[in-house]
Formats: C-alpha cells, structure tokens, sequence
C-alpha cells in the first residue's frame, strides 16, 4: 500500500521546489544529528542526506519505485548505511549509533517502518476521537497542544481561566477514555 509520503518521491521526480524544501525541513535535522553524534560534521551530514535523495530519485526514476513506509525511516536507514560505509573506509573505528533519536538502530527497516505506522494510525486515532468531541473541547485542546498558554487558551475561547483549566481537563479524560474504549486501542501496541 502506497504511503502518503509518496509525494516526496514524486516531488524528488519533478522537482517540485515546494515540497522539496518540506522534505528538506522535515528530514534533515534527524540526518544531522545522526552524523554529529558519530563523528561527523555537518558538511558530511548535507553530503549524506543529498547522496541519499539522489539514491532515492535514481531508484523512483528507474522503476516503479513506491513509498509503502514513512519517509523518514527510510531515508534514515539509507543515510546510516550510507554514513556507515563512508566509516568503513577506515576512518573510525568506534562508532556507536544511539537510539537517542527515537529510532531503534538495531531494527531492521520493516521494524522502523511498523513503528511510524503504528505512531500515525495512533494520532490518527486520537485525531479521529477529537473530533467526536464538542466545539469548545476541541478548541480548548488545540490551542494548548499548540503551545498557547492558559490564559491565551481562556481569552481565546471566551471564558474564564479557571474555566478553561477545569474544562481542559475534563476534555482531556473524555478524550482518554473514547481513545481507550476504541476497537483500535489495544491493536496499535501503546
């Protein structure tokens, strides 16, 4: 099954300079990151990422190339093995991939990849369940998981702070519990 992601292999393909910076903004710092924490510079990083989405178009050019996993763990498992080989060269010989990222390095990209599902098809569920509940709920919790404060979140949506708190609150168990009664629920390995 294609993964929404595709737009990224096919904005690579027609070199779709919005999406290409999305991509760029989006998956880059993990790159970064990874080569920061193992000996590398960020010069080498850029090299990395940029090596890798050439792989990629080459491979997407070349055949009928689909994305039926998230982007990112699969671009991140192309530039490790990449990074990994230009170690190999007989730079360094200790290098210790974290799984400070949030990736589990000792994973095969099946596993990388059934993890991101299993991550999206949560907020998905969550996002789903939102959406079951009343206006001023929804309101009052996407302006706070956006970063606004309580008193913004109160001005906001008209009431009172110690309003807005109280009904943040009960918006949040009643959000809690329509996620934990779902048929969902113990199917997505929380």
């Amino acid at each position: 099954m294609q993964h929404p992601d595709q737009k990224y292999i096919e904005a690579l393909l027609n070199n779709d300079r919005v999406l290409l910076d999305e991509l760029y903004r989006n998956f880059s710092g993990k790159i970064k990151w990874m080569v920061l924490q193992n000996h590398g510079t960020e010069a080498e990083a850029a090299d990395i990422f940029q090596e890798a989405l050439i792989s990629i178009f080459h491979k997407a050019k070349t055949r009928d190339f689909v994305l039926t996993c998230p982007l990112d763990a699969y671009l991140y498992l192309v530039c490790k093995n990449k990074w990994i080989n230009e170690l190999n060269k007989g730079r360094f010989s200790d290098v210790t991939f974290s799984d400070d990222d949030g990736y589990i390095i000792s994973e095969d990209s099946f596993k990388l990849a059934e993890d991101h599902i299993f991550q999206e098809e949560r907020l998905k569920l969550i996002s789903d369940k939102l959406e079951e509940l009343g206006d001023i709920c929804k309101k009052l919790l996407r302006l706070s998981w956006g970063g606004k404060s309580m008193e913004e979140v109160a001005e906001a949506t008209g009431v009172t702070y110690g309003y807005a708190r109280k009904k943040k609150s009960e918006c949040m168990a009643k959000l809690v519990s329509l996620v934990k009664t779902s048929s969902q629920f113990n199917s997505l390995k929380w």
